[in-house]
This record gives structure tokens, C-alpha cells and sequence, in this order.
């Protein structure tokens, strides 16, 4: 039997569980090989009830991981249900629409134990450096290319680790040591999750789990709804234009408010397209969602009851709802501006919370070398981000990667684990979108090679063609440039060499402004000035200031 819990000790497991998988996703960080893991922190980890209900999540990790993982672990247990795992068991995918959208993802899930009966589960997710096939690139047509593809299946069973699947993915992957040893590290963080809840469990004498966890999800639930009530009733609709593959992308949204919760309707997306920017629903429920909540109701538990609270319809096989085999290997390229389409939406009546658009995907860069004086072939990402759009109170945060919050990777890092060097790194001046609150600054990058072999760019970017857009009378931001030193202007996606005696650039785009530029206060303008985010003449041109108070 386990023991009556107070409202009072139900607080204070609950901030236990928080620790729990913090501490869960910092081990898996700690423990991590490739840059994306241990630098970037490209990564979620969460604790399960029984039923495959997303309990708590750390705050370390990505809304694309956690909350497309929330509901990845109900098809876990439908291809292994909970009674028929044993101890030592664990669960492994990176299958694009049961786990979080693309193959890069692995995800593991590992049962908990207690006196011989599974009580919850831990997950965990990382983006790996590499899975093989055509490598990050969206040039595939089909999955098939994208790499190697896991279905459910055990990583290991009663303790002991399946080293023929191991060695299936050693054989099929460029960097296998970073590869597998992320895969361990996701093993490792699910156990540490493990024992710090068996700590709160022996403390509090619980046999199980499951009236807990009840009792979280109850209380999360009715405080979603709560802040639900509290909005108007009624539907808002917004549309956002960015600049896809082969051609332009419209993404629609209509977000209706009512007595049931929130329900967000994508009809009019465009369809999907033959190159790998399209997005399972999963990814796009997980970002949408997260534009949802970190609006109305940014301190709640985000967990399985107030995800629930928010629905998410698209149609069959549309960009943001794209069915097997689609190629969905760069379905960030969708999926990271559903934040800003959905605050377009809101933004109609909570005016005053919500930012201007933000530069959406990442601009990271991912580059690839034959073996050479150097030494081995490698493939590397580095993330980095433009910036994000201004908000109702203040500027945007320059070169932060808004909505996925991961960190850029420190250059020293990449240089240190490859022959690539980066000559410049700095804030692109005049790139935030002007306003009564200035936009974030992209950020220009120069980047080369030390030795005497061609690099391979694996380019996805977008706003190079639609800009993020202001809000309020703000100005958009700058759109992104990518070219060689030489001049050649590069494709934003696709496979590209960089030759021997060139260098990369990369420029970039900044974040949407905030209010009228003629409203932003004398003082900030002439600050940004001095520090060199905006030049003089859009000082003088755009903000109306007095040319000699510039001098």
C-alpha cells in the first residue's frame, strides 16, 4: 500500500521530479559525445506514468523534442506494452513520425521498476551528429535516403545491451563513435532518472506511481484551463509566407478559443514538397503547441494534461502533416515558425505579450571533409541562429535561436574537433528589424578550411527571401545572405563545395522590430550607435534622429 500524500508533500515531489529530469537531461548533456548533445544541448528528457503520460519534463532541451516525445512514448508501449518489459529493458526509435520528426533523433525509453512491477517510465531524446544516407541535406525524395531508419525495438533486454543492433548503426553512420556514444549517454541519463525517483518513492513510501501522477496531471489540467477561460472566445486566423525549396511555402493557421480548450486548424497549408523540409504532425503539434503555452501559460507544468488542452487538425499529407515515406530530414525548416504563426493568431487579442516574429529555423552550419592532413573525414554541425523579433517591453535577443532554444556552439569547439577555422564571427549591424523596440541582430560568420581539401556545405536555410516581419509598426528584419568570400552567391539548400582557396560567409537574418521606429527613445538610439548595432544612417533615415546629435 502506498502512503495518503498531502497537497502539501505533493509539492514537494513534484519539485523532486523536476530536479529528477534536470538532472536526467544535465547527465545525458554531461555524458554526451557529438556538439549537438554535450555543446548545444539539442536534447529532451521527461518522466512517463505508467500509461505513457509526459508527467514532467526538464527545462534543459528543445519544445520540438519534448513535446512531439510526450507523445511518442504512448507508441512505444503500443509496440511493447508496459507488462510485458522486464527489468534491465530498454527501448530505442528514430522513426520520424512515432518519435520527433526526423531520423537525427534518437529516442529511448527505459520502464521503472519497483518490488517487480513497472511504475513509470524515463525518455530521453538527442539529435545525433550523423545516421548515414545523404547525410543532413534535403535533396533526398524519400526517407529511404535520409539515413538509417530504427523501428521500436529493444537497445537492450534484462540489462543486456543489443550489440547487433549497435553494430548495424556503426556500420551505417560517418562519425560512429560520437554516434554510439550518444546512444549511450541516452541510456545512462534514463537511469539516473531512475534512481532519483526511487529515491523520492522510498521516502515517501509509495509502492507506485500512479495516484501521483494522477494527482499532477489533474491539477495541471485544470489550471490550463483556467487560463483558457480567461481569453476571449472566438477564432483568429494568420498566415505566414517563408521561402521553402522549390518554391515558396504558405503556412495558415486558425486558432479557436473556447469552452473545450484551444484548437488550432493549419487548412490552407500548402502541400508538401518533394525535397526534405516537410514536417510530420507530430513535430508540428510539438511547436505549435509551444506557441500556445509559452503565451497564456509560460509558468504552468508542460506536461501530458496541458499539452491536451491545445489540438492541433492539418490536412492529410499537407507540408506540416506529411505522411511516410516523405523526406522530413530539415522539418525544422516548417515546424520553428509555427511560434510566430500562431502568435499572429493570438496577437490579435493579447497584443501586448507577444513578440514580432523571430528568425524561425536555425542557420547552423553543417560541413563535411574527405580525410586529409588533418587527419580523419568528419561531418560536423555548429548551431547558430539569427535573431529574434522585439518584444512588447523590450529589443530582441540577437543571434539566440528562437523557438528552439538551443546554444550556439562555441567556434573554438568546432575548430578544435576539425580542420575548419572561422576567421569572423560578429553581430550583422542594421540587421534587427528597427522599431519602437529594436529586433534581435543575425550575425555574420567567415569560415574556412587549415588544410587543402574542399569542404562540403549541407546548406538549409531560409529567410534569405522572406523576412521576419514586424509587429505593431515595428520594420522587419534583415533576410539572410549566404555566399563565398569570392563573391559566388550559394543556394540556402543543398550540397555545395566550398573550394580550397575560398571561404564561407554567412549572413544571418535578424529579428522583426516592435512599435513605430519614430517611438523608440533617443537614448536607446543613439546606445545602438555607439555599440555599432545600427549604423548612422538608419539612425538618421529610419529612427528620425537629429544627424547632429550623431556627431
Amino acid at each position: 500500500m502506498s502512503a495518503t500524500i498531502s497537497d502539501i508533500q505533493l509539492q514537494v515531489i513534484w519539485s523532486r521530479l523536476i530536479a529528477a529530469v534536470e538532472e536526467q537531461a544535465r547527465s545525458l548533456i554531461r555524458a554526451g559525445f557529438s556538439t549537438s548533445t554535450r555543446e548545444a544541448g539539442d536534447v529532451s528528457a521527461g518522466v512517463f506514468s505508467r500509461d505513457g503520460d509526459m508527467l514532467a519534463q526538464a527545462v534543459t532541451g528543445t519544445p520540438g523534442h519534448v513535446n512531439s516525445m510526450a507523445r511518442s512514448v504512448k507508441h512505444f508501449l503500443a509496440a511493447f506494452p508496459l507488462d510485458s518489459l522486464a527489468q534491465g529493458d530498454v527501448l530505442i526509435t528514430n522513426d520520424p513520425w512515432k518519435a520527433t520528426g526526423h531520423l537525427s533523433d534518437i529516442s529511448v525509453v527505459t520502464p521503472v521498476f519497483r518490488h517487480g512491477r513497472a511504475v513509470a517510465l524515463f525518455a530521453c531524446t538527442t539529435h545525433v551528429v550523423d545516421i548515414g544516407g545523404n547525410g543532413p541535406s534535403p535533396e533526398s525524395r524519400q526517407v529511404f535516403g535520409e539515413g538509417l531508419f530504427i523501428p521500436i525495438m529493444k537497445l537492450a533486454s534484462g540489462g543486456v545491451v543489443n550489440e547487433s543492433l549497435l553494430h548495424i548503426i556503426r556500420a551505417n553512420v560517418r562519425e560512429p563513435v560520437q554516434v554510439e556514444g550518444d546512444i549511450f549517454a541516452l541510456m545512462a541519463c534514463n537511469d539516473v532518472g531512475n534512481r532519483r525517483l526511487q529515491k523520492v518513492m522510498d521516502e515517501y513510501a509509495l509502492d507506485d506511481f500512479t495516484g501521483v501522477g494522477a494527482r499532477i496531471l489533474d491539477f495541471s489540467q485544470r489550471a490550463m484551463m483556467a487560463a483558457i477561460s480567461r481569453l476571449p472566445h472566438g477564432t483568429w486566423r494568420n498566415s505566414m509566407r517563408v521561402d521553402g525549396y522549390e518554391q515558396p511555402i504558405d503556412l495558415m493557421a486558425a486558432v479557436t478559443i473556447n469552452d473545450s480548450g484551444i484548437h488550432i486548424d493549419m487548412e490552407g497549408t500548402s502541400g508538401p514538397s518533394r525535397f526534405g523540409i516537410n514536417c510530420p504532425l507530430c513535430y508540428t503539434e510539438a511547436y505549435a503547441a509551444f506557441g500556445v503555452k509559452s503565451l497564456i501559460a509560460p509558468a504552468l507544468p508542460n506536461n501530458a494534461a496541458t499539452l491536451g488542452c491545445i489540438t492541433l487538425t492539418a490536412p492529410e499529407d499537407c507540408i506540416a502533416n506529411a505522411h511516410w515515406p516523405r523526406p522530413v530530414v530539415a522539418r525544422s525548416l516548417v515546424g520553428m515558425f509555427l511560434p510566430d504563426l500562431i502568435f499572429g493568431c493570438l496577437r490579435q487579442i493579447l497584443a501586448d505579450k507577444t513578440p514580432a516574429e523571430s528568425t524561425g529555423s536555425l542557420w547552423n552550419v553543417r560541413l563535411a571533409a574527405p580525410a586529409s592532413a588533418w587527419g580523419k573525414a568528419y561531418m560536423t554541425p555548429s548551431f547558430h541562429s539569427g535573431g529574434a523579433g522585439a518584444r512588447p517591453q523590450s529589443d530582441g535577443l540577437s543571434a539566440t535561436p528562437f523557438p528552439s532554444g538551443v546554444k550556439n556552439v562555441p567556434v573554438e569547439i568546432t575548430e578544435a574537433m576539425t580542420s575548419v577555422v572561422v576567421w569572423e564571427k560578429s553581430l550583422l549591424q542594421d540587421s534587427g528589424g528597427a522599431g519602437q523596440f529594436r529586433g534581435g541582430l543575425g550575425q555574420k560568420m567567415v569560415i574556412g578550411n587549415r588544410f587543402p581539401v574542399p569542404l562540403a556545405l549541407y546548406a538549409r536555410f531560409d529567410r534569405v527571401n522572406h523576412p521576419a516581419r514586424g509587429s505593431e509598426g515595428g520594420l522587419p528584419g534583415r533576410t539572410g545572405r549566404l555566399y563565398l568570400a569570392s563573391g559566388q552567391a550559394l543556394n540556402p539548400k543543398g550540397i555545395q563545395e566550398i573550394p580550397i582557396d575560398d571561404r564561407l560567409v554567412l549572413e544571418m537574418p535578424g529579428g522583426g522590430g516592435w512599435g513605430k521606429p519614430q517611438q523608440r527613445a533617443e537614448n536607446d538610439i543613439l546606445a545602438d550607435v555607439a555599440a555599432g548595432y545600427i549604423s548612422k544612417t538608419q539612425a538618421i533615415a529610419v529612427y528620425g534622429i537629429d544627424a547632429q546629435r550623431l556627431k
